[in-house]
């Protein structure tokens, strides 16, 4: 039989298996929901290239993602042999020889060849012998399948490239210093020019159905993000970080309960994930002790979509996903932030979240903050009245912003209005802003609690009525910008008011404060110069990109920053976020506040700990006082190192 013949055989049978290990994610793509993320396709374009080409997110593990990219360039380079023997095998004679296949490119495959080869021994080195805990969970038998049908491909590649050097049949054997080195070790041990020839036959077919096996294997397997990967990536999203979307009418229901009611980009997303574990090892819930990995809750739901109809056993929540695992998040979005494909872990929870409330399946502590939250507007069950009696003693009158003009509103929010603990920082705020002759007042007992954490904690009926009780608030006064100290609520007003008609200038007090001093309305005594680290949190940092104003404060404070290790986009979550701080400490082992702390003391130097969020100043006060380490460092707001020069208010 013609080998071309037999070739085009092999080719049909692998695209046949590989189209039938696929039919389940095809099936699944089919019958999901619609997603809108055609839009901007230069500016996604841009994006992937930069993203792929650079590894970004990849080299940020400077180990893996220096293995990954010796192997994605040497199969970008390889594939040019592999479109050589398969044109060679379809159509006799073919060859790349007209743009460099026996020069440049000769030389290009024998050098990546190698680079492979000790990349996939690296690889395997690091996944089985070191072991990161980051694997825990993964499927290390797919991984091993893939190093060997890798190195398979590119052994038979090199051993066919030595064995025609042999056999005089190479017109590219000076350009190939690897196969010329190997091809005299083969001579050396007694392989003669006839059996190099029959070898090399051999070697061909080794490669083209290796090829082919890698072919049919991929879409079985987490290395179909191969082909997913990239989708995946142009069609990430491109709105607002902090922005949720509306559950769809069409839906017919507030929440998510079975898996065709995900989009199509949830199930790119699913199929893309290739275990890596990176989103499961910046999870502050993981780490924690809790049910939740960000990298097992997308496989289980890949596993979900993808299983045959009639071996679905269960639920998809409650069942597939255990609830434990939903209400574990703090939806800090660590794990979107690490994640190589751009997969979004923390919409499909809250998806989920919104159908348990629904259902009424919360746990007693959050059900009691939400009836708080329904009945008083704050989740501390306070009287509306009690919201401003933080302004009795500061000596002077504070603006009702909705009886008299203010050009800064400020919006307080619930832990800055009540808690003793945050409540100091709110009143050292109001005198700095006083010093400074800000014009600034505030909505005394007609603000509410901002939402932001109602929504993700899933209770959307109940986001509604908060937010648009704070709109017509807001409406009713004159001001020019909002300011708040509150990155919950700065979230909520910057990126989820907009879409309900609620569109304003948002600050952070940070900002406002760094406004103030650049202009020289605010003017400070040289501080103390005491070593102190940051944390930023995670709805000013990874969710509004505030990272620069509260390290230009401590800097002109006259501190000095230590960072920690998690820092910046990398920074740890406390533990309150997403509805967190009203649920319990069920499953958990180790607070993420705790697990914090412990990382500041390890710098050794660092007697303040400086916070820039009223949760983040309850939260931390707490774990220092649990691990009795009152006498080795204090959390600090950063209003709290801004010794200001007193001037005469305006």
């Amino acid at each position: 039989m013609p080998q071309s013949i037999i070739v085009a055989g092999l080719i049909l049978a692998a695209l046949l298996t590989a189209g039938y290990r696929s039919r389940r994610l095809i099936a699944a793509m089919a019958h999901a929901q619609p997603a809108r993320r055609w839009d901007q396709p230069w500016r996604r374009l841009g994006f992937v290239a930069r993203e792929v080409g650079l590894h970004r997110r990849l080299l940020q593990r400077r180990l893996s993602g220096i293995f990954h990219l010796m192997i994605f360039s040497g199969f970008v380079v390889l594939l040019s042999a592999i479109v050589t023997d398969f044109g060679a095998g379809l159509f006799p004679g073919f060859s790349l020889h007209a743009i460099g296949g026996d020069t440049w490119i000769a030389l290009l495959q024998d050098i990546f060849a190698v680079v492979v080869v000790v990349a996939i021994g690296l690889a395997a080195w690091h996944r089985f012998i070191m072991r990161p805990n980051r694997f825990a969970g993964s499927r290390t038998t797919d991984a091993a399948i893939i190093y060997a049908l890798v190195l398979l491909v590119v052994l038979s590649m090199l051993i066919g490239f030595a064995c025609a050097i042999l056999a005089g049949a190479s017109t590219s054997a000076a350009w190939r210093p690897v196969s010329r080195a190997l091809a005299a070790v083969l001579a050396a041990a007694g392989v003669s020019a006839g059996l190099a020839a029959s070898v090399l036959v051999w070697a061909f077919w080794v490669h083209v159905t290796a090829v082919l096996g890698f072919l049919a294997y991929i879409p079985g397997s987490k290395h179909r993000h191969i082909f997913t990967a990239t989708p995946n990536i142009f069609f990430r999203n491109l709105g607002p970080r902090g922005a949720l979307p509306d559950p769809p009418a069409e839906r017919g229901q507030v929440g998510i309960s079975r898996i065709e009611q995900f989009s199509w980009k949830d199930m790119l997303d699913l199929a893309s994930c290739t275990e890596c574990g990176r989103c499961q090892d910046a999870c502050p819930a993981y780490a924690a002790g809790q049910k939740l990995s960000p990298k097992l809750l997308i496989m289980d739901l890949r596993d979900h979509a993808m299983a045959e109809p009639d071996t679905v056993a269960g639920p998809l929540v409650g069942g597939t996903i255990l609830e434990e695992t939903l209400w574990a998040c703090t939806t800090c979005r660590a794990c979107m932030q690490v994640c190589p494909l751009h997969i979004e872990h923390v919409p499909k929870i809250i998806e989920m979240r919104r159908q348990l409330v629904e259902e009424a399946r919360v746990g007693p502590t959050l059900q009691d903050a939400l009836a708080k939250l329904q009945r008083t507007g704050n989740s501390m069950g306070k009287p509306a009245r009690q919201r401003a009696r933080w302004t009795k003693d500061l000596g002077f009158k504070v603006k009702d912003a909705r009886k008299e003009p203010v050009d800064v509103l400020w919006f307080v929010g619930d832990y800055a209005s009540f808690d003793p603990r945050a409540q100091r920082i709110t009143v050292a705020l109001a005198k700095l802003l006083r010093t400074a002759g800000v014009d600034f007042g505030i909505l005394s007992d007609g603000e509410q609690n901002s939402g932001n954490d109602v929504r993700r904690a899933g209770e959307e009926g109940l986001f509604q009525l908060l937010a648009r009780n704070n709109i017509d608030a807001l409406a009713s006064c004159t001001f020019q910008r909002i300011m708040t100290t509150d990155p919950h609520s700065l979230n909520a007003l910057r990126q989820e008011y907009p879409a309900l008609g609620g569109t304003y200038r948002v600050l952070h007090h940070t900002e406002l404060l760094l406004e103030l001093l650049q202009t020289d309305r605010l003017r400070l005594k040289p501080g103390p110069g005491e070593v102190v680290t940051y944390h930023d949190p995670c709805y000013l940092g990874r969710y509004n990109g505030g990272y620069d104003a509260p390290r230009a404060l401590i800097a002109a404070s006259g501190h000095r920053l230590h960072e920690m290790p998690r820092s910046r986009e990398n920074s740890f979550c406390c533990g309150a976020g997403g509805g967190r701080i009203w649920d319990d400490d069920a499953g958990v082992i180790e607070r993420p506040s705790e697990n914090r702390i412990k990382e500041a003391l390890a710098l050794g130097d660092a007697r303040l700990f400086v916070v820039a969020c009223p949760k983040d100043m309850v939260m931390y006060t707490a774990a220092v006082q649990a691990l009795n380490a009152e006498e080795c460092i204090a959390v600090r707001d950063i209003v709290d190192l801004l010794d200001p020069v007193e001037t005469t208010p305006a």
